[in-house]
This record gives C-alpha cells, structure tokens and sequence, in this order.
C-alpha cells in the first residue's frame, strides 16, 4: 500500500507541471497586447490633430487599459507559476526583478488581481461618461453595478485575509505561551 501511495502522490505533485502551458499561453496573450498597444498607439499618432481633447483623452485611456490588463496578465504568470508550479530561479538573481515576485502568495495574488479589475472597471466607466451622445442610463447603471461589485469583493478579501492573519498570529501567540509554561514549569 506505501508504494501504491506513493505513486499517486507523486503524480499529484507532478500534475502542478499540466499549469505551465497555460502559464505559457498568457506569455503569448501579453504579446498579443503589446502588438494592439503599438497599434492603437500608431493611430493616436497618426490622427493626433483630427482629434478633441476629449477624444484624444479617451484613446489615452484605452491605452492606459491595455497596460493595466497587460500588468495584470504579468502578476498572474509570474505568482500563479511560482505560487502552483515552480520557483522561477532565473530571476532570483538579476538585478531588474520585480521587488514582489516571489513574495506575492495566493491571498496577496487575489488582491492584486481585484486591485486591477477596479481599476480597469473604473477606467472603463471613465471612458464611457466621457463620450459624447452615447449616454445609455440602463448600460451604465449595469457598469456601475459592477464596479461596485469588484470594489466590495476587493474590500471582502482583504478583510479576510486581515482575519485570516489576525487568527494566525493568535495561534501562534497561545502556542508560544503554552510552550513557555510547559518548559518553565517543568
């Protein structure tokens, strides 16, 4: 039976390595943004005194959305692969890695990714009450709902990860204390 268990835990802990290609995928998925960036970018360029300031400022802001998805897209490689597969050892060494790699666990990767989510909800919603003549009450509300909803679920994590800390500490601290008093009272 030891050898039999063995053999299904091994392959379990050899089943984190089926996560790499969709590490992988998103690697091509940050190309693939990169590439519509230098578009968009080109057109801004190209048609830059046609344009308002305000529709200057809404193409802006659709760059700024690109990159916010892109950073988004980099933390869930870079924490989801060293969180579930492997430590990512190339980059312990050089000098330009990224000061929380390797240090966000699952709860601080679920932060950030509801951190970006709001943040691009909120850009979007910005672009929206910005353009002229489209203003559609229903669509808004339903916007609005939504961001609402990731600025709650962000809040709610982040209070139980708070809770989830405090209880850690607290055990911590009653088997510091219980351990004291069993060796001073011996």
């Amino acid at each position: 039976m030891s050898k039999f268990t063995h053999f299904i835990e091994t392959g379990l802990f050899r089943s984190r390595w089926l996560l790499a290609p969709l590490y992988i995928g998103l690697v091509g998925t940050l190309i693939l943004l990169a590439i519509r960036f230098v578009q968009e970018f080109i057109n801004i360029i190209s048609h830059f005194g046609e344009k308002t300031g305000q529709e200057f400022v809404l193409e802006i802001l659709a760059l700024l959305d690109l990159t916010l998805l892109a950073n988004l897209i980099l933390i869930v490689i870079f924490a989801g692969y060293e969180n579930f597969v492997s430590r990512i050892d190339a980059a312990h060494d050089s000098v330009d890695r990224p000061h929380w790699m390797g240090k966000v666990d699952y709860s601080g990767l679920k932060i950030k990714l509801i951190g970006s989510l709001v943040a691009i909800s909120v850009i979007e919603l910005l672009k929206d009450f910005m353009q002229e003549g489209t203003f559609d009450n229903k669509r808004q509300m339903w916007r609005l709902a939504i961001h609402v909803t990731f600025v709650i679920s962000g809040v709610l994590f982040a209070l139980m990860d708070y809770i989830a800390d405090k209880r850690d500490m607290l055990e911590v601290d009653i088997s510091e204390k219980i351990h004291r008093s069993e060796t001073f009272g011996s």
